[in-house]
């Protein structure tokens, strides 16, 4: 309900065969707690052959939906890998959405993918590891939501500080809570 939508790129060197033993616990992100992801996020950055993180804010959500504002950040975050390191990837591989419009590369979309997938899987932890980072910094200027606990998401706690204060310019208009009281604050 709050803050931008990050989304992750990595690209591992597949050479190295203990490659599934030196990430093995990097899996999907949801299912690690923030110690667990803060720990695979310096190892993934560390061995990957380029690593980027991309994001769209609030706005760009707003404007254009979600699944644009995601691709979106999908962009940015292969451009900002590809910036770090040059390298030609041979396929991209994403959890779930499909990308019929990136053109440069072949696409391979993967339902579930951050469970198949260890490179989706690696992505998906240093995505969140930046978005949870981003959601903290904001706790600081909205500490009534309560970001750096439910980071952002629809959690009893940050509904209820939605109804006490309504929401601020971080909170996604265009989700049905954030709107429905954006709405009965006008009506």
């Amino acid at each position: 309900m709050a803050g931008p939508v990050a989304a992750g790129a990595v690209a591992l060197p597949l050479h190295r065969d203990d490659l599934p033993k030196v990430l093995k616990g990097a899996r999907d992100s949801k299912e690690m707690n923030a110690l667990q992801r803060l720990a695979a996020d310096v190892t993934i950055k560390e061995i990957a052959l380029t690593w980027g993180i991309g994001h769209s804010s609030v706005k760009e959500i707003d404007a254009s939906g979600i699944i644009v504002a995601t691709k979106l950040a999908m962009r940015r975050a292969l451009c900002d890998a590809l910036a770090r390191r040059p390298v030609a990837p041979d396929y991209l591989f994403l959890d779930y959405l499909p990308w019929p419009e990136q053109r440069d590369y072949p696409v391979c979309s993967i339902v579930k993918g951050d469970k198949l997938s260890l490179s989706i899987a690696c992505a998906s932890v240093i995505a969140k590891v930046w978005r949870d980072k981003y959601m903290k910094e904001l706790e600081d200027r909205y500490p009534e939501y309560g970001f750096a606990q439910n980071k952002g998401y629809g959690t009893r706690a940050h509904l209820n500080a939605l109804e006490r204060h309504g929401p601020c310019k971080y909170h996604r208009a265009t989700f049905k809570p954030v709107r429905e009281l954006l709405t009965a604050y006008t009506a």
